[in-house]
């Protein structure tokens, strides 16, 4: 399997999971169009991770709540390199509250970044990938999309909701070649992450560092985080995977956080 010259657009890729993804997309020479809010940092992944090769990576600014903005950046990568055949609809959020505590414009944020973003990027990309002759989309889901936590209803709900979205283009994508499959990490530690331990801390009346031991990582088998390379090689294995034999199906990646 090899993504060489396959044309990729990963959302969120300026910095954390997504940028791992990316990286290693280029590594297994494809082209890769660096989707994020600003402009100036994903031209400055894409430059960083072009000069590592053996692929070759853009910066693209979007804001996946936008149709528009998708729109626009999937019409920019088609322009620039003839269509798309991998989308990884990676950015997200994280807004930490009691249900009852929860502002709704943070509810609905946070729905709209990681559903409507995977909802619009992905009919923005699937009219390219039907003339090209197939494609592969990833949702970047979580142990959130199979189980629930304290404090993350929106994203819980948000993780959730990407299970069936995934199903039912792989339903649809069957018969055109475009598979769809999640992606569930565990607590991978990035700068989202970092965030949440002193804000469940106050919420939970525990210390970080039961928050880490307890609360992110006490279901896992070993009390280690997931790596950000770990969840790249499965979005590499998603995107490369050459057969509708692997579709519509979602993949833990969580040192044993849920074995479902």
């Amino acid at each position: 399997m090899n993504l060489t010259d396959k044309i990729c657009i990963v959302t969120g890729a300026a910095s954390g999971i997504g940028k791992s993804i990316a990286a290693r997309y280029v590594a297994g020479g494809a082209l890769v169009a660096i989707a994020d809010l600003k402009q100036d940092a994903a031209d400055a992944t894409a430059a960083e991770l072009t000069s590592l090769g053996p692929g070759h990576a853009i910066g693209v600014a979007m804001d996946v709540t936008s149709e528009d903005q998708v729109n626009a950046g999937v019409a920019r990568v088609v322009a620039e390199w003839g269509g798309v055949d991998v989308l990884v609809s990676n950015a997200g959020i994280q807004i930490v509250h009691p249900v009852e505590d929860f502002p709704f414009e943070d509810w609905k944020k946070l729905l709209a970044i990681h559903l409507d973003g995977a909802f619009l990027t992905s009919k923005a990309c699937i009219p390219s990938m039907k003339s090209r002759g197939g494609g592969a989309i990833i949702f970047m889901g979580s142990v959130h999309s199979r189980e629930a936590s304290p404090l993350k209803s929106a994203y819980v709900t948000a993780k959730h909701g990407l299970l069936g979205l995934a199903r039912v283009i792989a339903k649809e994508g069957g018969k055109h070649a475009i598979r769809a499959n999640v992606i569930c990490p565990g607590f991978v530690r990035t700068p989202l992450v970092d965030r949440q331990i002193p804000q469940q801390a106050k919420e939970l009346g525990i210390t970080e560092t039961e928050v880490i031991e307890r609360v992110m990582l006490g279901e896992t088998v070993d009390k280690e985080f997931t790596r950000v390379e770990d969840v790249a090689e499965i979005a590499f294995l998603f995107a490369a995977f050459p057969s509708n034999a692997l579709t519509g199906q979602a993949l833990n990646v969580s040192h044993g956080w849920n074995m479902s």
